[in-house]
């Protein structure tokens, strides 16, 4: 019996900077920026589901619209495999994006916000099918009703309009809508962060369904730790633009090496009362138009040395699938 060939990567970032310029006075002169995202790198593998954390203003969303050209990157390299060839989307024209983007899809987070109320199912799933050549209404109508099957809902719903529908409904038509064209790669930006608990578990089993029959690769945004450890095969944790620690997802939960892992870990609630609350860190997030020197989160850090206020620590691997940035990396052990 031979052994399975490793996975590839389907997306490979590399260096990704998102950097939005900071004006001021009436020639608007650039003052500074705000280092959304700064040097970011990481591969996503072909069928896994990879989960990036943070707290707000962590860059992680950004992360997600770069890989997705909604925004142009500062500086870095979005690899992205396509059949025998790899397209750097960072650099890529409108033809290539055009190409690029039936392979790679959005679902968003807020499900009120983002269908348009003036359009109905039908139309709402069925425009980026008309978007990109199949003009012919039934066979639209054909492909919309399955794809309504597919999430779950009743194909008798297509003239219905968003208002009609619950919140976790209207986050299936947008599971519907990004999965149209066949994409291979799909950006999930906080998909279940605005649903009832209920709703978000059957999302989060309806997502982890379709990525088994579909084989789809997931880039999972989230900040709750307990859906990312339902359904993420690896995390990568987020601070200030950087990430500070990757591993595989039960790695991370049983044995955090990097002290703000172990902080985000702490400050998630457990149901049973009996148990006292985690340590909670001091402070607050780190200005990313301002970041202090050194590792960004030393003012915070229970384990701070003096090397940690003034050299920024790599992302080197320590073992395995294990990243992290930080320099007592070693000595940050599980209790």
């Amino acid at each position: 019996m031979t052994d399975p060939e490793p996975l590839s990567p389907l997306l490979q970032v590399r260096g990704l900077k998102k950097h939005f310029p900071i004006t001021k006075g009436l020639l608007n002169r650039v003052v500074g920026a705000v280092k959304a995202v700064d040097g970011v790198s990481f591969d996503v593998f072909e069928g896994e589901c990879l989960g990036l954390v943070g707290e707000s203003g962590s860059g992680k969303t950004t992360v997600g619209r770069c890989i997705l050209r909604a925004l142009d990157p500062t500086a870095g390299e979005i690899l992205f495999r396509v059949d025998d060839d790899t397209v750097d989307v960072a650099r890529a024209d409108f033809k290539q994006l055009k190409e690029l983007r039936r392979h790679m899809q959005l679902i968003f987070q807020d499900p009120y916000a983002s269908l348009n109320p003036r359009m109905t199912v039908f139309d709402i799933i069925g425009e980026p099918l008309f978007v990109n050549g199949m003009k012919d209404r039934s066979q639209r109508e054909t492909r919309v009703r399955e794809l309504l099957a597919q999430v779950g809902l009743n194909p008798q719903h297509l003239p219905r309009y968003p208002h009609a529908f619950s919140g976790g409904q209207r986050q299936r038509i947008g599971i519907a809508r990004g999965l149209a064209l066949n994409p291979r790669f799909i950006v999930a930006d906080e998909p279940v962060s605005a649903l009832d608990v209920s709703v978000q578990a059957q999302i989060l089993n309806l997502l982890g369904q379709l990525q088994r029959d579909l084989g789809l690769t997931y880039l999972f945004i989230a900040h709750d730790l307990s859906v990312v450890r339902h359904i993420c095969d690896r995390v990568a944790v987020m601070y200030v633009g950087r990430i500070v620690e990757l591993a595989e997802t039960e790695e991370m939960f049983r044995a955090p090496r990097h002290p703000y892992t172990r902080s985000l870990l702490d400050a998630a609630p457990v149901p049973d009362p009996s148990q006292p609350p985690g340590d909670f860190i001091d402070g607050e997030v780190a200005d990313p138009a301002n970041p202090p020197p050194g590792c960004a989160f030393h003012p915070r850090c229970p384990l701070v040395q003096d090397r940690c206020r003034s050299q920024v620590p790599d992302l080197r691997r320590l073992e395995g699938d294990r990243w992290v940035s930080c320099h007592r990396a070693e000595e940050f052990l599980e209790d």
